[in-house]
């Protein structure tokens, strides 16, 4: 007899569903690929009953869900919809990330520590309220560092800093805003790691500004749009020293966000219990580095 086929279903929440996600699963070394665009919280029961009740509860290890599209919040209400439609013991292992935000927040603070030690460290999350910015400030704050979430208003970034508490211990968590130049020089001030998170096209800090504080160790920008987000960082650079400062750009943290990807995948599959949100799949791009 022929070993059960390995089974991702892929509900994206965009109306074509994503090229890039179908991909890195084929990569992965899954066997077949079930793809659905424009799934909804309304509308994915049945996609979800689909993968429960079509085998036996010991195989259904080798069925899984992967949750993508371009918008976050919505692959984050779909989640919870998807969860709350599975029962034991016919559950399936399923993984969400929509736009990347899981895997490239993961793959940020593991380069990070690879210079510092977090829970000794103050990280400053530039565009923190953004879907990777919130979840790097999460996974920072969940290995004892420090952190500086800010915004383009204090309002802002409070009201993201209030949401994290409900997955993270948030005593070390700041907001602050970095719109004004006081603003700006207050969240910098004393601050070892900088990431900037924010949208495409948008700079927070001149490479002038950024290479003279003195206190900054690790610079990790992971805008690929011109203009940089972190002044003077390149997309290409991978542990590039720059005035003394260790510098990521968008590709440099690209290749581990894509070794993440893949092995969280197959993770998916020695299972049929598991929930890859962010504290999950950071800890299985630790487990790849280590």
């Amino acid at each position: 007899m022929s070993p059960m086929k390995r089974i991702l279903i892929q509900l994206d929440t965009d109306a074509l569903a994503s090229t890039f996600d179908r991909v890195v699963a084929v990569d992965a070394g899954v066997d077949e690929l079930f793809t659905y665009g424009g799934v909804t919280p309304e509308n994915v029961e049945s996609l979800v009953h689909g993968a429960m009740f079509t085998r036996s509860p010991s195989n259904l290890k080798n069925t899984a869900i992967f949750i993508g599209g371009s918008n976050v919040a919505d692959g984050e209400s779909l989640l919870a919809k998807v969860r709350k439609t599975l029962f034991d013991p016919l559950r399936v292992s399923v993984m969400m990330d929509s736009n990347g935000s899981n895997t490239t927040a993961a793959a940020t603070v593991i380069a990070a520590a690879r210079h510092v030690e977090l829970a000794k460290t103050t990280a400053l999350v530039l565009g923190g309220t953004g879907p990777v910015g919130c979840r790097v400030a999460q996974i920072l704050l969940s290995q004892g560092a420090s952190v500086r979430l800010a915004s383009r208003t204090v309002d802002k970034a409070q009201t993201t800093c209030t949401a994290l508490a409900k997955d993270v211990d948030t005593s070390k968590l700041t907001a602050c805003e970095s719109t004004t130049p006081a603003g700006l020089a207050a969240a910098c001030e004393g601050a070892e790691v900088i990431v900037g998170a924010g949208a495409a096209r948008v700079q927070f800090i001149t490479a002038e500004q950024l290479f003279a504080l003195p206190s900054l160790k690790v610079a990790l920008d992971l805008n690929a749009v011109a203009p940089e987000g972190l002044g003077g960082i390149s997309m290409t650079d991978k542990a590039v020293t720059k005035d003394g400062k260790i510098c990521y750009g968008a590709l440099g943290v690209g290749g581990t966000k894509m070794k993440i990807h893949t092995a969280a995948i197959q993770q998916l599959f020695e299972k049929n219990n598991l929930v890859l949100d962010t504290a999950a799949i950071y800890e299985i791009g630790r487990g790849l580095s280590s």
